[in-house]
């Protein structure tokens, strides 16, 4: 209600900012980015709040009916042309050089903040205007390949998006059969790890006793989920995703549950890529689940490995024979791990391969390849396991073989873990992935010995 009000009290005013300003409606005839820039270039020279609402709103309006050229030329110039008032910065850096002083170091800080911080600023304040960001910085994030001018530009958008949506804007809520329609159908189309195919499908995930759902909402998209994560509530810690996902199974009765599964995490807005609320998300759900069922004492993930397939394929210093190259081959066939013998033999080399993958593989730059692995380590969690066949899908059995990984959060070790990979860049992993591991290393040495 709050929420509603305030939206309608922001509407009133551009309205009559707008009636002000001339314009009872939005333009459509914004195609033209130097237009806009103009407009963007008044809205910065200042105007009373219903004027500058309404301007702002105006900006947002034409801004969405530019084509993909245009809003190419509109980012270019707010890199190029809305950078710090260069006068301003030298007279501040004057001042700080002659005498340094707070005050001076003050002025410092504010006449070097590029202009589009501001103009940005005042976009936010136009009803919608945060929504319309977000789905700005998505088209940008679009533009960007090949066009590196427009990294500052993507810097100042990045860094006022994370103001507005740190930790403590966001609501933890609990989506279950009960919440509304629109938000059920968002959280069946921003899936993005195990498809979920229909209402009868979102139902089981949900809705049963031993099953949870949460997301992350902001008070300025108040019916667009952040971020969401799916539990499982099982006896012990699973190894493949098709049991939790079945059908016909039966669920686990509470009281019995002592393991908490996170087995799917999906982010919703491409425009805040970026901007971290996984962590956050993680921690408070455990929290939540903690106080509802005291019981539970193991919180670990059911995840996908999404880099490794690309790996195998592509990387020089994949530490594999010829011959079990050529086995590997084998991969191409859809329905390879329905011959045991195969599956076998694929198993021998692919366990060990996993292992090193985590432990030892790297980017140029001596990053961990997997994106889904940096997530779960950076936040503190412990490589536990490495499930071989734990995704059958096509889609696991084409990113990762059908490998699946557990990673396991223990409380008492999160900061630790956490520290460790982020000073040192260690990766925390349970003695049975170690071994796979040093299983490796035996099968390198007899290769270099042969």
């Amino acid at each position: 209600m709050a929420n509603a009000f305030f939206s309608d009290l922001l509407s009133t005013i551009s309205e009559r900012g707008r009636i002000l300003l001339g314009r009872a409606t939005p333009t459509d005839d914004g195609q033209d980015a130097s237009e806009l820039l103009e407009l963007c270039e008044a809205l910065l020279s200042g105007r009373g709040e219903a004027s500058g609402t309404a301007m702002a709103r105006e900006v947002l309006d034409r801004y969405h009916h530019l084509d993909g050229a245009g809003r190419l030329s509109f980012f270019q110039t707010l890199a190029r042309d809305f950078g710090p008032d260069h006068a301003k910065l030298a007279q501040a850096i004057e001042s700080w050089r002659a005498q340094a002083k707070d005050n001076d170091a003050s002025d410092l800080h504010f006449a070097s903040e590029p202009r589009r911080q501001e103009l940005i600023r005042r976009l936010n304040r136009a009803p919608g205007g945060t929504s319309d960001l977000v789905s700005m910085r998505s088209d940008l994030l679009s533009l960007m390949k090949g066009n590196k001018d427009l990294a500052a530009l993507d810097r100042d958008v990045v860094h006022l998006l994370s103001s507005w949506f740190n930790r403590g804007f966001l609501v933890l809520r609990r989506i279950d059969w009960s919440s509304p329609a629109n938000i059920l159908e968002k959280i069946i189309r921003y899936e993005a790890v195990h498809e979920i195919r229909d209402w009868n499908d979102l139902r089981r995930r949900i809705d049963p006793i031993d099953r949870r759902c949460y997301a992350f909402f902001h008070p300025a998209l108040a019916d667009e989920p952040l971020i969401f994560v799916e539990v499982a509530l099982t006896e012990t810690i699973p190894g493949a995703i098709a049991p939790l996902l079945a059908e016909e199974r039966q669920p686990v009765p509470v009281e019995r549950a002592r393991t908490a599964v996170f087995y799917s995490i999906s982010n919703t807005q491409r425009g805040l890529g970026g901007i971290s609320f996984g962590s956050f998300l993680i921690k408070q759900v455990v929290e939540e689940l903690r106080r509802e069922l005291p019981k539970l004492d193991t919180f670990v993930t059911l995840s996908p490995v999404p880099g490794f397939m690309q790996w195998l394929n592509e990387a020089k210093d994949v530490p594999v024979s010829d011959e079990e190259r050529t086995l590997l081959e084998a991969l191409d066939k859809p329905d390879w791990f329905e011959d045991a013998e195969l599956t076998s033999q694929l198993r021998a080399v692919l366990e060990p391969l996993a292992a090193y993958y985590f432990l030892k593989a790297r980017t140029p730059k001596g990053r961990m390849i997997d994106s889904v692995a940096r997530f779960h380590l950076g936040n503190g969690a412990r490589l536990e396991r490495i499930n071989w066949l734990g995704d059958t899908s096509s889609k696991g059995l084409r990113e990762s073989a059908g490998v699946m990984v557990n990673y396991l959060y223990r409380l008492d070790d999160i900061e630790k873990n956490h520290e460790a990979y982020a000073n040192q860049g260690e990766v925390i992993a349970s003695s049975a992935v170690k071994k796979l591991l040093k299983g490796e290393g035996r099968r390198l040495l007899d290769m270099r010995l042969s």
